[in-house]
């Protein structure tokens, strides 16, 4: 249940909006050192049917530092501070923690805070445009992610909208993004996390 809930990190970049999806994506590589949005968070089964519905807000500093706050349905926290990712789960008290470096392969929100590892790890191309977005769709040049492709669509202002990720249990995630905010200034302790006493602590 806890890889069903690693998000993707939001993507925001201001650039010709004639442009391809995927020169926007290495745009944005290149020029969004900070991003904070809210979003909402759906999982699909194999046949297409709901199985969770969440909401927050997220927030990153490249490299390496972002922080997901899940308010709705339940409580949860996924902070990377640059050398470690964690995950809290609120109602049980209990914070996954396991060295960065790890979590890319598993965690597009570690993996795009990253710097240019997108483009060392997957393979980007264009794809059909739909819903009146452009789309282009990355693939994991190695099978040790739990994602088999991630699909990106930028809007006509040149802002990422929605981010779908197939997994390998043939699970479907859509991230949809709102109030985008680019290269606002963040304060460092948003990227510090202590677990909290009496915490269950599993990993690192």
């Amino acid at each position: 249940m806890l890889n069903k809930l690693l998000p993707s990190l939001l993507l925001f970049v201001a650039v010709s909006a004639h442009a391809a999806a995927t020169d926007k994506l290495k745009s944005f590589i290149a020029g969004t050192r900070s991003a904070q949005a809210g979003f909402t968070q759906e999982v699909l089964d194999k046949s297409g049917k709901r199985i969770q519905l969440a909401s927050g807000t997220m927030q990153f500093v490249r490299p390496g530092k972002f922080r997901w706050v899940y308010q709705k349905p339940y409580e949860q926290l996924i902070v990377g501070d640059g050398k470690k990712f964690w995950l809290y789960d609120i109602d049980l008290n209990q914070v996954t923690v396991k060295k960065l470096d790890a979590a890319l392969g598993s965690s597009p929100a570690a993996l795009l805070s990253g710097d240019n590892e997108i483009e060392r790890g997957f393979v980007l191309k264009d794809i059909e445009g739909r819903d009146g977005l452009e789309w282009l769709q990355a693939t994991p040049k190695s099978n040790e992610t739990t994602f088999e492709k991630i699909l990106m669509a930028f809007d006509a202002r040149s802002e990422l909208a929605v981010m779908e990720l197939y997994d390998a249990f043939g699970h479907h995630t859509v991230l949809r993004f709102t109030e985008l905010k680019n290269n606002p200034a963040l304060p460092s302790k948003l990227f510090h996390f202590v677990p909290p006493e009496g915490a269950d602590v599993l990993g690192e």
